[in-house]
C-alpha cells in the first residue's frame, strides 16, 4: 500500500515494521520518523489505527491466558534460531509453506 505521496520514510517501510512500532521495540529515532509519517499519511494511520484496535481486542479476549511453558520454550529456541539463521522464518498464510522450513 502507497498513498502515492512522497515521504521521508517510505509507506512500504513503515508497514513492514508496523508491529514493531505497536509493540516499542523501536529506537526512539524510528519512532519519531514514523509517528511523523503517520502525521502525513492518511492511509498509513487507517492502518496503524486498525492494527492498534485488532492488538487491543486480542488482549481483551486473549490476555489472561496463561501460555503453557513447552509452548514458551519451542517460541523463544524458534525466535533464536531464526536470528541466528540456521532456521529460515515461516511464511505467512496465504504463502504457504510450514513450520520445518531450513536455512539453505
Amino acid at each position: 500500500m502507497s498513498c502515492g505521496n512522497a515521504h521521508e520514510t517510505d509507506c512500504s517501510e513503515v508497514l513492514d515494521h508496523l508491529y514493531e512500532y505497536l509493540d516499542n521495540e523501536m529506537s526512539d529515532d524510528a519512532c519519531v520518523k514514523f509517528k511523523q509519517h503517520f502525521d502525513e499519511c492518511h492511509p498509513c494511520l487507517e492502518k496503524y489505527g486498525l492494527e492498534q484496535a485488532v492488538k487491543k481486542l486480542v488482549k481483551r479476549c486473549c490476555g489472561q491466558d496463561d501460555v503453557p511453558s513447552d509452548l514458551r520454550s519451542k517460541v523463544l529456541t524458534r525466535i533464536e534460531l531464526i536470528r541466528e539463521g540456521e532456521v529460515a522464518p515461516v511464511p505467512g498464510p496465504l504463502e504457504g509453506g510450514d513450520a520445518t522450513t531450513t536455512a539453505s
